[in-house]
């Protein structure tokens, strides 16, 4: 027998309480924004020279102005270097003071490629600056490393977000209230420090968001105008799509009624005629019927789908019987196992052949086709070919939207499709839709005992 240990998991362990997550959370961010990778290559990009102010320039200028911010932050390490010397000079020339000027520069000017980086350089380094050249002036920080860190705060927050900027000013804080305490020599200057980043970190994380919102409405105000501009041309399509089932259907209806009232007119007709109006008219209403049914979806949004089915390839032999009556002679052959498909591929399958007939019809007058349907291990093949107009009757020029409709039909079906002219001047359609093969159901399995004999 064996023994199952069930391990019972502390409560705490199931649910934290929201201060614990909210410090967790805290402290996750802590260690995303200065502790993940801080000396990761970021270098800072020229501005965009189409900005408000730069693209007012002249084209001469605009080259050198891209790189306004770069020189802002370089003039601003030159700067601190030429604190450093001034405040060697007030202390006689030294020149260790002069040199402590150099390590908040490199600060300064690293804010360029390696921001966060550049923040823990100026803080780490602020003791041993202090003790170099801030004899006099306050501790921790010394006036150029003091001048250094309120500017790699300033760029780091304006080249990061908010949150980073925070953690910067919690940090300089931690330091400078642990200098305060163990720096017993000279008055502390964190207060000044803290007051005056304070500032600095609020104006520019309110330049920063404000950036950042404007960018973002600007991007939504483009998605707007997108959706604006495609709804715009939806409500086109639709008025079109009314006014051309009404024009549609009013002369189709005149083509019914006429065809209904022809053989009355005519005293004794033959009955090739009385059948050829019988055709015309059943093609008049089945045209009208599927118009109306299409376009009802425009007419209304709570419009139903009647519950009649979608034709299917068992129905081409009405459709090639439609087609042989109006006049093209049309030969069908079908090449493999007949299967059941699915709806989609079967519609499309079907709708694909109505359309190359009714192609063949309007272009090819008096002309004769074949459809060939191949039902292969893979999917199914389809293959319309029409040979060269004949007769009197001249072809019917087209728009070909109905080349372009067959294409969706088989893109939305992840098929392949070609069209184009033969040799002998007709046309030819073909197409392939991929269709998966079924697997088969598992055979059932007869339980045999060690001796090979069934149970």
């Amino acid at each position: 027998m064996t023994e199952t240990q069930t391990q019972t998991m502390p409560t705490g362990a199931k649910s934290r309480s929201p201060e614990y997550r909210l410090a967790a959370g805290a402290l996750s961010g802590l260690r995303q924004d200065l502790f993940k990778d801080p000396f990761a290559y970021r270098p800072l990009p020229p501005c965009s020279p189409d900005g408000p102010l730069i693209g007012r320039l002249p084209e001469r200028l605009r080259r050198y102005a891209v790189w306004t911010p770069h020189a802002v932050v370089l003039g601003a390490a030159l700067f601190t270097l030429l604190i450093a010397f001034a405040v060697g000079d007030a202390m006689g020339g030294d020149v260790i003071h002069a040199l402590s000027g150099f390590i908040p520069a490199l600060a300064v000017a690293m804010t360029l490629i390696r921001p966060v980086g550049a923040w823990w350089i100026s803080l780490v380094s602020t003791p041993f600056v202090a003790i170099m050249g801030g004899d006099g002036f306050g501790a921790p920080w010394a006036p150029a490393g003091f001048f250094a860190h309120l500017v790699v705060m300033t760029v780091v927050a304006a080249r990061t977000r908010p949150r980073t900027a925070a953690w910067m000013w919690a940090g300089t804080a931690a330091f400078g209230f642990f200098a305060s305490v163990f720096w017993y020599s000279m008055d502390p200057d964190t207060a000044p420090m803290l007051f005056v980043s304070a500032l600095a970190l609020l104006v520019t994380t309110s330049v920063h968001v404000r950036r950042e919102a404007k960018v973002e409405m600007t991007a939504q105000r483009q998605v707007t105008a997108v959706e604006r501009d495609k709804r715009t041309l939806l409500e086109e399509r639709t008025n079109i799509a009314r006014e051309l089932h009404d024009v549609v259907a009013h002369h189709m209806s005149v083509v019914a009624i006429q065809a209904e009232a022809a053989p009355y007119r005519v005293e004794n007709p033959p009955p090739e005629l009385e059948q050829a109006f019988v055709t015309i008219r059943e093609n008049a209403v089945a045209a009208l019927t599927e118009l109306r049914r299409v376009l009802g979806v425009v007419r209304a949004e709570d419009y139903e789908a009647p519950d009649a089915p979608q034709p299917t390839l068992a129905d081409l032999g009405r459709l090639l019987e439609n087609v042989g009556e109006a006049g093209l002679r049309v030969g069908q052959t079908v090449t493999g196992a007949v299967r059941d498909l699915p709806q989609g591929v079967e519609l499309s399958a079907y709708r694909i052949v109505q359309e190359a007939l009714s192609n063949a019809l309007r272009h090819a007058p008096g002309a004769e086709a074949r459809v060939e349907v191949s039902y292969v291990l893979g999917g199914l093949g389809l293959r319309i070919v029409n040979g060269p107009p004949t007769g009197l009757v001249k072809p019917s020029p087209g728009a070909g939207h109905g080349i372009t409709g067959m294409r969706e039909r088989i893109a939305m079906l992840s098929g392949e499709m070609t069209a184009g002219p033969t040799a002998d001047g007709g046309y030819e359609v073909a197409a392939f839709v991929p269709v998966a093969t079924p697997e088969p159901a598992p055979q059932p399995t007869t339980a045999t005992d060690q001796s090979g004999d069934p149970a």
